[in-house]
């Protein structure tokens, strides 16, 4: 890796997070870190209200990044056969019948999981496989998915009527949790010059699927102090309320800490996050930056968390302000 490799890669992502910010209207964060999982190889989930653009802004990544793209349309009706596919009996040339793999919707680099909170546990699960090792098994068959893969899923808060709380083991494969905003004054102005003043932006192809893929492998290789991962470390051993620097929050609040994965999450999205500051290195600030993201979905609270109005983010700034003083 080279100072010129990293400058190419630097400006390409910039390019790329400038053509997504013509069609998407603020969300800035939002999008720098969709940026941030999609150069991981990590899959999102989005929530937000509805009607605040986590569709258009899948759609919008499947066009700048010239990624094929399926929607698949959660439903309580929704069965994981929807989802993978399944075998279906047909004619071979002699007119025998024969069982032939027919691919569901989830054979795309580019999967929107939309209101993925609205089927059934069963139905979500047909997905933890593709999410963790990129392949579908049908019977007694296993099919590779093409890379780049990632899902973007997009879920409604869960008061809302008619939602189903996502499994603990699918909610641990997502990268990142991403909580979307209400847009401000300005950024209702132009979402209305978008898309009811008929003013929709052009967008251009700025990236293909083997440039993603070569740098993902660049960006594996970006250096990380023992200072910064031993941070890193420290954050996601701080949500188990047995480590002994723990601080009393989480000893108080978290019923079950974050895994292992989530440690990858951390580490892995904090070198992209640096590469996109311009940086060669990764930093404390780029722990602290990714840590929210990737933890708030990991670890789970008690009752009394529940009871005093204590939430995930308010407990993830506390272990980084207090893993950061061990530091």
């Amino acid at each position: 890796m080279d100072d010129n490799e990293i400058k190419a890669v630097i400006e390409k992502i910039k390019e790329v997070e400038e053509e997504i910010g013509k069609a998407i209207i603020g969300q800035k964060d939002v999008i720098r870190q969709v940026l941030i999982a999609v150069f991981t190889g990590g899959n999102v989930l989005l929530e937000g209200s509805p009607g605040l653009g986590k569709t258009q802004l899948v759609k919008t990544l499947s066009r700048v990044m010239d990624l094929p793209f399926s929607r698949i349309q959660f439903t309580p009706d929704l069965m994981p056969a929807d989802v993978v596919g399944t075998n279906i009996i047909v004619k071979d040339e002699r007119g025998n019948s024969v069982f032939k793999f027919q691919q569901g919707p989830v054979f795309s680099n580019l999967v929107l999981a939309d209101e993925i909170n609205r089927a059934t546990p069963k139905t979500q699960s047909a997905l933890l496989e593709a999410m963790q090792e990129h392949t579908v098994t049908v019977g007694s068959s296993t099919y590779s998915l093409e890379e780049p893969f990632m899902v973007l899923a997009t879920q409604n808060p869960l008061e809302n009527e008619g939602t189903y709380p996502l499994p603990e083991a699918q909610l641990d494969r997502f990268l990142f949790k991403l909580m979307v905003p209400y847009p401000n004054l300005e950024e209702l102005r132009g979402i209305i010059g978008i898309t009811v003043n008929n003013e929709p932006a052009e967008l251009h192809k700025v990236i293909d699927k083997d440039e993603i893929i070569k740098i993902r492998k660049i960006l594996k290789e970006v250096p990380m102090s023992k200072a910064v991962e031993d941070y890193a470390l420290r954050v996601i051993l701080a949500t188990h309320s047995d480590f002994k620097d723990a601080p009393e929050i989480s000893k108080r609040y978290i019923r079950y800490g974050a895994s292992p994965r989530a440690a990858q999450a951390v580490v892995s999205t904090a070198r992209v996050r640096a590469v996109m500051e311009g940086r060669y290195n990764v930093s404390f600030d780029d722990i602290r930056y990714v840590a929210v993201s990737a933890l708030r979905h990991r670890f789970f609270l008690n009752f009394d968390a529940v009871a005093d109005g204590i939430t995930p983010e308010a407990i993830i700034n506390e272990i980084l302000e207090s893993q950061f003083k061990s530091a």
